[in-house]
């Protein structure tokens, strides 16, 4: 598979971008017919992997992670929220690598797989030498999660599942709902990150949080 390691935070469909840090690798690919990012995260000191959102497209996930004796260890598949777009290649995967599952307990009835692993916000998720942080942003789905990585030699990474877009919060179905999700990603993300934070949405572009930090305002006051 073709990987760039010119990463912007933009990938075309069917493309891959690779981002190396001091410990951890972030590689994005675009799969499906619906645009999904997968986020495939590696640790550099194990070699052990963890995906976010196995969302479609198994072969070529496999391809991702390699076929050769090199390849990392895919560990964990952390399924971001219940919307069948993100999940449609989790039954294969974890089948094939015998992999743990996670995903928030109100989101775990749709998913194809009987979750190995439920986590609620506040709660942490290892993949190997590497420790994320899992969110609660409750709007999108009952169970939506983010999940962050505090780069203790650079910024915040923040994977925001379908919560957070450049120009927005996710979609919502209830004014309830929009009131839930934007009051969750004000204080659970924007009031504790700083604006450095790059965060890496389930569709499209990445952003930072101080891009949009400014918009939040404009953001409630459009509504649902």
């Amino acid at each position: 598979m073709n990987v760039t390691e010119d990463y912007t935070g933009h990938v075309e469909p069917g493309a891959a971008a690779r981002r190396v840090l001091d410990a951890l690798t972030i590689t994005k690919m675009s799969v499906g017919p619906m645009d999904n990012n997968a986020y495939l995260l590696v640790c550099r000191a194990t070699s052990e992997a963890l995906l976010i959102d196995a969302a479609n497209e198994y072969e070529r996930l496999s391809d991702l992670i390699g076929h050769g004796p090199d390849r990392p260890s895919l560990r964990t598949i952390v399924t971001t929220h219940q919307h069948a777009d993100h999940w449609q290649a989790l039954g294969a995967l974890a089948g094939a690598y015998g992999t743990d599952t996670v995903v928030h307990p109100l989101d775990a009835d749709p998913l194809p797989v009987p979750p190995d692993i439920l986590v609620e916000h506040g709660d942490t998720l290892s993949v190997g030498e590497i420790t994320l942080e899992v969110i609660h942003l409750r709007g999108h789905t009952p169970g939506s999660i983010a999940l962050l990585y505090r780069d203790p030699k650079g910024h915040p990474h923040l994977f925001t599942g379908d919560s957070l877009f450049p120009g927005g919060v996710g979609k919502t179905t209830s004014p309830e709902n929009f009131a839930s999700l934007i009051d969750d990603v004000e204080q659970r993300i924007f009031a504790q990150l700083p604006d450095e934070t790059w965060f890496y949405p389930g569709h499209g572009d990445d952003s930072t949080l101080g891009a949009e930090r400014g918009k939040l305002a404009e953001w409630r006051e459009r509504g649902w």
